[in-house]
């Protein structure tokens, strides 16, 4: 039987936004998604700068700096109970994999990250030796991403650690990749695996549970069996690496986002802005063997992990034929998952049995 699929899956965390009483009573985020909001709140505010080349709807916001240059911006907010649980997940880790995050938008628009903000809210809780070890994770990730940590703020909260990483980054003007740009028959492909970073957080908190229930302090899981995908939700590394190599070989994507609410989230995104459709390949999809196990010891579909697993931080990205075969021959560490089509919004996937799948926009 084939699996059965839904697009109406929304990563958005529950609650309500209203400003005002309406006939139908106060709205839920999750009626309209995060798109859908973000959308709403961008009409708020109607001044525009010659100075803001685009705006609020890409991974990042672009400036003009100087003739051949852009200047990129971009935000995250880990918030302690939602982006990240200190039972299993370490100070270092949560600094790192923030900075990662953010750096990761930058490099989706194919720049290079230059500065980084960090803004800090701590509870009275928090020691003045776990900071001192966020930002370990912090540094290193900097350093690694060759980054300068430039300042930020701090302040106090009354219940959760929450941190907001913001980092600057600069690309050329004629390198510079938006969501917006893919054409019809140009392949859709995406970096290393999918899936394995919501795999790993699944394992985690059914480590959690069994800790819990143990009622021993000092129980240590074995992991050693998902070491590769608790890595991936732990300490996921943004995709240096592929920019780079787009830029040392003239590979030039055109059009690119990087998997953080999961893929067919973000595909949709991207096809939304470019005005076109997609056509994938559920054979094709590239999930690691460890997601595959975890899936099938948790009785779930290993596809839907790929399909809308968030936290990946891949790069998706649309290429012609000739700049695939020139990327291939320099790298292996990227799939081609389809192609594009001009059915606008709409991604279209063939399973394994032969029968196609629609997901609307």
């Amino acid at each position: 039987m084939s699996p059965s699929y839904s697009s109406t899956q929304d990563s958005t965390s529950s609650g309500s936004l209203s400003s005002g009483a309406s006939s139908s009573g106060p709205r839920p985020v999750s009626d309209i998604g995060r798109d859908g909001l973000l959308r709403r709140i961008s009409n708020y505010s109607t001044f525009r700068s010659d100075k803001v080349i685009h705006g609020i709807g890409d991974d990042a916001a672009v400036l003009q700096k100087d003739v051949s240059t852009y200047l990129l911006l971009t935000g995250e907010t880990f918030i302690e109970g939602v982006e990240f649980d200190l039972s299993f997940m370490p100070f270092h880790q949560v600094g790192a994999k923030a900075v990662s995050s953010a750096v990761s938008d930058i490099y989706a628009m194919n720049g290079t990250p230059v500065s980084v903000l960090v803004n800090l809210a701590v509870p009275n809780r928090i020691t003045v030796d776990m900071i001192e070890e966020l930002y370990k994770g912090i540094g290193m990730a900097c350093n690694d991403y060759e980054c300068q940590l430039a300042g930020g703020d701090l302040t106090g909260s009354h219940n959760a650690l929450v941190l907001s990483v913001t980092v600057s980054g600069e690309v050329g003007k004629d390198q510079i990749v938006y969501n917006s740009g893919a054409e019809v028959d140009e392949a859709v492909c995406v970096t290393g695996d999918l899936g394995s970073a919501l795999a790993g957080l699944k394992v985690l908190m059914r480590e959690k549970r069994h800790w819990q229930e143990s009622e021993d302090p000092v129980m240590q899981p074995d992991l050693t069996a998902w070491d590769y995908i608790v890595k991936r939700q732990l300490v996921p590394v943004a995709r240096k690496d592929i920019t780079s190599l787009f830029i040392e070989h003239t590979v030039n994507p055109s059009s690119m986002i990087d998997i953080s609410q999961g893929l067919l989230p973000d595909l949709q995104r991207l096809l939304n802005s470019s005005d076109k459709g997609a056509y994938i390949y559920q054979s094709a999809l590239p999930i690691d063997l460890q997601t595959r196990n975890a899936a099938n010891e948790m009785e779930e579909d290993v596809d839907k992990y790929a399909l809308f697993g968030g936290e990946d931080f891949e790069l998706l990205f649309t290429l012609s034929e000739e700049d695939v075969e020139n990327l291939a021959a320099k790298c292996r560490d990227f799939t081609v998952i389809g192609k594009i089509t001009g059915k606008t919004g709409v991604v279209e996937m063939q399973l394994a049995e032969g029968d196609v799948v629609e997901f609307d926009k």
